[in-house]
C-alpha cells in the first residue's frame, strides 16, 4: 500500500462514491409504487423514452470492453484489435430489422426475456431451457470483464490483491438489488459524461506529449516489426496481412451478430417506452462506435509511451489490461487521471448491473418458474430476480479465476460463441416458424459442442495458455493449405444453421408435431398504445400493484 496514488485515489473513491449513492437512489426515481414485480425490478416499468434508452443501451454495450480490453488487444496485436469498430457499426442496420419485431411481440405478450419468447414462439419448453441457460453462461464471463476491467483500474493506481474488488462486488451487488434496472439506467448518465470527457481530452491531449500520430504510429510499427512472428498464422502490425483478412471480417460480423443476442441487450430494448424507441436509438447509437475507435487507438499511444504493463499476481506474467490505466497514470496530472479511472470503473459498474439483472430475470422466468415453482407470484419473481442476480455476479468472479486469460477480451469472445448459438431460435424465429423445434435444439447443441470444442483446442505457444487462447480457428487444420483463419463463432453457428435445416427437413417429412405457436403475425407489428399492448401492461401493473404507473406514451 506504500505505493498507493493518493490524490488520484480520493478522485477515485469520491467518484465512485457519487454513483454508489445514485444507484440506491434510482429506487425513487420514475418510481412505481411496488418493485416486487420483474416488469418494474427487470425492465424499469417498460417506460425508459429516447433518451433514457439511448444512454442505457449505450451504457450497456460500451463496457470496460471499451476502455480496457479492446486497446489492450491493438497494444498486443495491433490492426486486429481494430475488429470492434466495423462490427460495431454494422451491428445497428441488422438490429434494426429485428429489435422491433421482437419489442412489439415481447410488450404484446409480455416476454421479460428471449426464452419467454421461444417458448411463445415455438411451443418447447426444452428449447426455451437451452436459450435460458446459454443465456446465463454467456452473460457470466461478459460480467468477469467488467471486474477485471475494475481490477486493472485499482492495480494502476497501486492497490493490490482481491479486496477491492469484493468491495466492488458488494456495493454492485446491493444497489442492483434494491434498484433494479432504475440503477444502471439512472447512473449510465453519469458514465457515458465522464467517458466522453475522457476520450476528447485523451485524443488531443496525449499525442501532443508524444510528438503527434506520426510518431506514435512508428512507435508501433518498430514494436510490431521487432516482435518474432508467432510458429503459425499471420503476425501482428498496424496493417493486416492478406491471410488476416477473412480472421478478421469474420470476427466483427460474428461479434456483430452475437452481440444484441446477449440477455442484457435485449433487456435494454424491452425496457424502451415504444417501438419507435427503438428505431430512434437504433439509429444514434452509432455515435458511440466513433468514440471506439479513439479508444482503440490509446493502445498505440500507450506503445509510444513506453507504457510496461504490470505483473499480475496468478501467473507472473504481464497483464496487458493494465495499459490503458498506466497510459493515464503516466500522461495525466494525478486529479484528472483519477477521473479516467472512475469512468473506467464506473463504465464496469453499469453494464455489469444490467447483465446480472437480466441473467436473473432468465433465470427465475425460464427455470424457476417453469419448472421449480410455476405457481410463484409476481413478488416471488422478484424476490427469486434479485438473490439470483447475486449467484451470478459471483459466477463471474469465479469465472476469472478458472479462465486467467492473457487478454480479457477472451472472455467476450468466448461468451459471444456460445450466444451465438441461439441465434436460429431467436432471429429466425422472429419471421419465420418452419424451422421444427427439435431441430432447433438439435442445431443449439452441436453448435454449441463444436465451439466449445474449439475454443478449447486453440493454444498460443507465445503465451504458453494450451487451451482457450483464443477465438481463431486455423483452416489449416481441417487439410486446407492456407494461412486463413476464421472466428469460431461464424463457424459453429454455421454447422448450428446446417443441422437445424437438415433435422427440420427430415422431422416434417416424418409429420413429426411442430409445437404451438401462441404469437400472430400482428404481434410483431404492434406498437405503444394499441390495444393489445395496453392490456398487457396493465396486467402485470394489476400483478405487482402499480396499476396507476404512468402510460406507455
Amino acid at each position: 500500500m506504500a505505493d498507493v496514488k493518493v490524490t488520484e485515489l480520493v478522485v477515485f473513491t469520491a467518484l465512485f462514491l457519487l454513483v454508489t449513492v445514485l444507484g440506491f437512489v434510482a429506487s425513487r426515481w420514475r418510481r412505481a409504487e411496488s418493485l416486487e414485480h420483474l416488469d418494474e425490478w427487470g425492465l424499469g416499468g417498460r417506460n425508459f423514452g429516447a433518451w433514457i434508452t439511448w444512454f442505457l443501451v449505450g451504457g450497456d454495450l460500451y463496457t470496460a470492453y471499451t476502455f480496457v480490453a479492446v486497446p489492450a488487444l491493438v497494444y498486443g496485436a495491433g490492426a486486429t484489435g481494430f475488429f470492434a469498430v466495423p462490427y460495431t457499426i454494422i451491428v445497428y442496420p441488422l438490429v434494426f430489422l429485428v429489435a422491433p419485431r421482437l419489442w412489439s411481440v415481447s410488450h404484446r405478450h409480455g416476454y421479460v426475456t428471449p426464452a419467454d419468447f421461444v417458448r411463445g414462439r415455438h411451443g418447447s419448453g426444452g428449447l426455451a431451457l437451452a436459450i435460458a441457460l446459454t443465456g446465463i453462461v454467456a452473460t457470466m464471463p461478459y460480467i468477469a470483464l467488467q471486474l477485471v476491467g475494475i481490477e486493472a483500474v485499482l492495480k494502476a493506481m497501486g492497490i493490490e490483491g482481491s479486496w477491492p474488488l469484493w468491495i466492488a462486488f458488494i456495493i454492485l451487488a446491493a444497489y442492483t438489488y434494491q434498484s433494479g434496472l432504475r440503477a444502471p439506467a439512472l447512473i449510465a448518465f453519469v458514465k457515458d459524461t465522464l467517458i466522453y470527457l475522457v476520450v476528447i481530452v485523451a485524443v488531443v491531449y496525449i499525442p501532443t506529449k508524444l510528438g503527434g500520430w506520426h510518431d506514435i504510429f512508428a512507435a508501433a510499427d518498430k514494436k510490431f516489426a521487432s516482435t518474432p512472428p508467432p510458429p503459425a498464422g499471420p503476425a501482428d502490425g498496424t496493417i493486416l496481412s492478406s491471410a488476416q483478412t477473412l480472421g478478421y471480417s469474420t470476427l466483427a460480423l460474428g461479434s456483430a451478430m452475437a452481440l444484441f443476442l446477449y440477455p442484457h441487450s435485449i433487456t435494454g430494448i424491452l425496457a424502451a417506452r415504444s417501438r419507435d424507441t427503438i428505431k430512434k436509438n437504433m439509429a444514434a447509437l452509432p455515435a458511440y462506435s466513433f468514440v471506439l475507435g479513439l479508444l482503440a487507438l490509446l493502445g498505440y499511444m500507450a506503445i509510444a509511451a513506453g507504457v510496461t504493463p504490470t505483473t499480475s499476481g496468478l501467473n507472473n506474467k504481464p497483464d496487458s489490461n493494465t495499459i490503458v490505466p498506466l497510459l493515464f497514470d503516466k500522461m495525466f496530472a494525478d486529479w484528472f487521471a483519477g477521473v479516467a479511472f472512475a469512468a473506467i470503473a464506473i463504465g464496469a459498474l453499469v453494464p455489469a448491473a444490467i447483465m446480472s439483472i437480466a441473467a436473473a430475470n432468465l433465470w427465475t422466468r425460464n427455470i424457476y418458474k417453469e419448472y421449480l415453482k410455476p405457481d410463484a407470484t409476481a413478488k416471488q419473481e422478484a424476490q427469486m430476480s434479485k438473490f439470483a442476480s447475486l449467484v451470478v455476479k459471483l459466477g463471474a468472479l469465479v469465472v476469472i479465476i478458472t479462465l486467467d486469460p492473457q487478454f480479457s477480451i477472451d472472455l467476450q469472445l468466448i461468451g459471444g460463441v456460445v450466444i451465438l448459438q441461439t441465434l436460429p431460435a431467436i432471429v429466425f424465429g422472429l419471421y419465420t416458424r418452419w424451422f421444427h423445434r427439435w431441430a432447433l435444439l438439435a442445431g443449439w447443441a452441436v453448435g454449441l459442442f463444436c465451439g466449445l470444442f474449439m475454443l478449447y483446442d486453440i493454444a498460443n505457444p507465445l503465451t504458453g495458455k494450451q487451451h482457450f487462447a483464443g477465438s481463431q480457428w486455423a483452416l489449416s487444420r481441417w487439410g486446407f493449405d492456407t494461412k486463413y483463419t476464421m472466428y469460431v463463432g461464424i463457424l459453429a453457428v454455421l454447422i448450428n444453421a446446417a443441422v437445424t435445416v437438415l433435422a427440420t427437413l427430415a422431422l416434417r417429412a416424418a409429420g413429426t408435431p411442430v409445437g404451438e405457436d401462441t404469437t400472430r403475425e400482428t404481434d410483431y407489428h404492434v406498437e405503444a398504445g394499441d390495444p393489445g399492448v395496453i392490456r398487457a401492461e396493465a396486467e402485470a401493473g394489476e400483478a405487482a400493484g402499480v396499476a396507476g404507473r404512468p402510460p406507455a406514451d
